[in-house]
């Protein structure tokens, strides 16, 4: 038995490698020797294969790298902050503080297919808006220089703008393998949101139509972000942004219907009858078919009116003879008078079902009735302030965006990756207070520099504001069952020494040396939660989970909720502290590798003796 059939992978998946398996799966006579066979695949997918040189597509300079930017491997870490957290023993939310593009491979493993909506909104590339750390998205020593975890602070921020030679390409290098790793965490009924404005909608358009299968497109909302523009527009006053929304899989996608508004109840549903105290007021409909129905002689037919006369369509009724003499028996249809005086008939929409419950409504792809000065006072009254943050989405906005995307869910997982002042985890947290709701939500944002010693970057702003809009419920009292909290984490170099095989030594006296490093490679000066919180996220559990101590035959173990796995970072084991963590029969066992001291014959026995039991032995 090999080490690397129990040792823990320290890095990120491969996503590459995932849609591999997937086609090995599926198509095994198209792999020779390890690999795809070009020439078989041809064969098999025949005429589905587009072989010419000129194809419609979206390409762009730098285009293969920003692919190969999805391929490789993060070795980074989440290192928990309990100090810069609210409520961290009962709280599922999280915000962190890192590269998204990181955090994104890092989160892939736990969080596969488990997001059901993400918002983001990314930079507009409006020449000034786009800026980070030249070479961040290669990796993570550009971002800990940057954020400075290691070294000097070298890395210097630049100004995409157009002049740059590549204002597009930069942009669309920078998107693509964020959306590519977003799609692998969204449910099959997932929902992506992306803001953007005239600057890279239609790039963005074709990149998400590439990401997610121009199938999947569901919409382009309009949002009217202000009241009106001023004197400084030189050709028309622009007043508006877009929000594209694809689905992950839109055949898995349900009708959707969002809450009913009050506004709308008190402006449309107005009228009362019999029903009332069941089905609650009505608005009515004509019954009469438009001319864009086709015709259907079996719709036309008299109905009695309430003098006893009977009424014709002047085409046809939208509805059978049958399922109107239904509704005549339960009251569910209006006679009201035209202005000829004339009966007309109309069908009555109840504001509640026949169970009671209130009746959804359809979203609109036009959002006019909130406006970006909103999001700008929201900052105001949290800090006094509107330039802490200039210029957030209001979360009104993204309330609105919620109710689409998760369509009646109440408990479901949220994401945005470029999360800026967090109106996200703002509108969450709104909303469960609102309906004792369970949403959770996951906020990414990288710590860029501010002017503000304060807050010395957004990072710092992101959990500040959902601190006080934390406080500011508390305060106010109410349902306080929801969850108001979120662990704060950061991104940051493994807790654990990671081989490099690209840098490693030619003298065979060095590469002794460093092999005898790496012997135990625990050797960060990081605390056992820094370890216990890494380890978890490379199990595949999610940094929501529960930890609590456990002693094994007088060692202190973690089991991490309830049993899913029981972790050892003792430096030393015995065969007996080992048998006693199969005898909690957890799903999961790890240790430090180093614990063994060697013992190869000890670890290979317990492997296959924890693998008896249904348990997955693993050592780091």
């Amino acid at each position: 038995m090999s080490s690397e059939d129990t040792q823990l992978p320290l890095a990120s998946p491969d996503p590459v490698a995932d849609l591999l398996e997937q086609l090995r799966a599926a198509a095994p006579q198209m792999f020779s020797e390890g690999r795809v066979d070009f020439d078989k695949l041809k064969v098999a997918l025949g005429d589905q294969i587009e072989a010419g040189q000129e194809r419609y597509g979206l390409t762009w300079a730098g285009k293969a790298d920003a692919f190969r930017n999805v391929r490789a491997p993060s070795v980074g870490t989440l290192l928990p902050m309990p100090e810069d957290s609210v409520n961290w023993d009962r709280t599922e939310n999280l915000i962190i503080e890192g590269d998204n593009l990181e955090v994104l491979k890092l989160l892939q493993k736990p969080y596969h297919g488990k997001v059901k909506m993400i918002y983001i909104d990314p930079p507009y590339n409006t020449g000034n808006d786009f800026i980070y750390p030249d070479n961040y998205r290669q990796g993570l020593d550009d971002y800990l220089r940057y954020s400075g975890q290691v070294g000097e602070d070298g890395s210097k921020q630049s100004t995409n703008t157009e002049t740059s030679g590549r204002y597009h390409s930069d942009w669309l290098s920078m998107m693509y393998p964020r959306l590519f790793l977003a799609r692998n965490l969204m449910r099959e009924d997932g929902v992506i949101f992306v803001s953007i404005d005239d600057n890279e909608v239609h790039n963005l358009r074709m990149l998400m139509n590439e990401v997610f299968g121009e199938e999947n497109f569901i919409d382009s909302i309009i949002w009217k972000k202000r009241y009106g523009g001023g004197a400084k527009e030189k050709y028309l006053v622009s007043v508006h942004e877009y929000i594209l929304v694809y689905a992950r899989n839109i055949a898995g996608i349900s009708e959707i219907v969002i809450p009913t508004t009050q506004e709308s109840i008190d402006r449309y549903y107005k009228d009362k009858d019999e029903n009332h105290e069941k089905r609650g007021p009505f608005r009515t409909h004509p019954l009469e078919a438009t001319k864009s129905m086709g015709e259907r002689k079996n719709l036309v037919f008299p109905i009695n009116g309430p003098d006893g006369k009977e009424i014709l369509p002047k085409r046809q009724w939208l509805w059978s003879k049958d399922r109107v003499a239904e509704a005549l028996k339960k009251s569910e249809l209006a006679f009201l008078k035209d202005r000829d005086g004339k009966w007309t008939v109309h069908t009555k929409q109840y504001l509640k079902d026949e169970s009671g419950q209130i009746r959804g409504s359809k979203a609109f792809s036009i959002i006019d009735n909130v406006f970006t000065q909103h999001g700008t006072n929201e900052i105001i009254e949290l800090f006094g302030d509107a330039q802490v943050f200039p210029f957030p989405k209001p979360s009104v906005l993204l309330k609105s965006l919620i109710n689409v995307g998760l369509n009646g869910e109440n408990d479901a997982l949220v994401l945005d990756f470029f999360a800026g002042s967090g109106s996200l985890a703002h509108a969450v947290i709104d909303l469960n207070q609102k309906d004792q709701g369970n949403r959770k939500f996951i906020l990414v944002q990288i710590p860029e520099k501010t002017d503000r010693p304060e807050f010395p970057t957004i990072a710092h702003i992101t959990r500040e504001r959902v601190r006080r809009v934390i406080a500011k419920l508390d305060k106010e009292g109410g349902n306080n069952k929801s969850d108001r909290g979120f662990r704060a984490l950061k991104l940051s170099s493994s807790n654990f020494r990671i081989w490099n095989a690209e840098k490693t030594p030619d003298d065979p006296a060095k590469l002794a040396e460093q092999l005898q490093l790496y012997a135990d490679n625990s050797g960060q000066a990081r605390s056992e939660q820094d370890m216990l919180y890494e380890l978890i996220l490379k199990s595949g559990l999610p940094l929501s989970c529960h930890i609590a101590p456990v002693s094994v035959a007088g060692a202190s173990a973690w089991s991490v909720d309830d049993n899913k796995l029981l972790i050892l970072l003792n430096k030393l084991v015995s065969r007996e502290v080992l048998r006693a963590m199969i005898a909690l029969q957890p799903q999961q066992m790890l240790c430090l590798d180093a614990a063994f001291k060697g013992d190869d014959a000890l670890k290979t026995s317990i492997v296959l003796e924890a693998k008896s039991h249904g348990i997955t032995f693993r050592t780091v």
